[in-house]
């Protein structure tokens, strides 16, 4: 887990012009929120914040005006074209502070000899674990699998301190049985007998 520390300032404009000025100046607007507090409008260092969000679950360590508060990504809007950062949305959180996020489901190991698929059911799972010490991933095992096996979410080895908050019995990854595809040539010549 690690703590990024960004410099925010407070912003008392609001609306799309406000925000494209902000973005002109090579930051990103933002909203702070949580624990019951009014939510705080931010400015914050686009690309140091871009830099940031690489890292899965983040945790950001904000100067607002001398004081410092700890929070998390919750969501972040994206230009679908550019991929440059819009807006971001933080959750307020505590040292000792439970909450729950997602994280990346990564799977390690080779199959058993044969023709099979890997499906990712689901790419993250839903865990509930201390603020300050977020796991990036997890690791799943598909070593010796085989068609027809699959790895429930209860199945997941989660690190300490964190619960499972998805549905125990959800099936994350499956093993199936590739299929061979007919050639076209053959298939097509089947429909013009008939």
């Amino acid at each position: 887990m690690s703590e990024v520390k960004l410099a925010t300032e407070t912003r008392t404009e609001f609306g799309k012009g406000a925000a494209r000025r902000v973005r002109r100046e090579g930051k990103v607007p933002g909203v702070l929120y949580g624990h019951g507090t009014e939510p705080v409008h931010v400015t914050l260092p686009g690309h140091e914040l871009l830099l940031a969000l690489r890292t899965p679950n983040v945790l950001l360590s904000l100067d607002l005006g001398g004081t410092t508060e700890l929070a998390i990504p919750k969501a972040v809007q994206r230009d679908p074209l550019k991929g440059f950062i819009e807006h971001v949305d933080l959750l307020l959180v505590k040292r000792g502070e439970t909450v729950t996020v997602e994280i990346v489901v990564e799977t390690e190991g080779e199959l058993a000899p044969g023709s099979f698929l890997v499906e990712n059911v689901l790419n993250t799972l839903s865990v509930e674990t201390e603020a300050t010490h977020i796991p990036e991933s997890v690791t799943v095992s598909i070593a010796g699998l085989e068609a027809g096996n699959s790895i429930l979410a209860k199945d997941v080895a989660l690190p300490k301190g964190t619960t499972l908050a998805t549905d125990p019995d959800a099936v994350v990854i499956q093993i199936l049985a590739a299929q061979a595809e007919e050639p076209a040539g053959e298939a097509a010549g089947e429909g013009a007998e008939a």
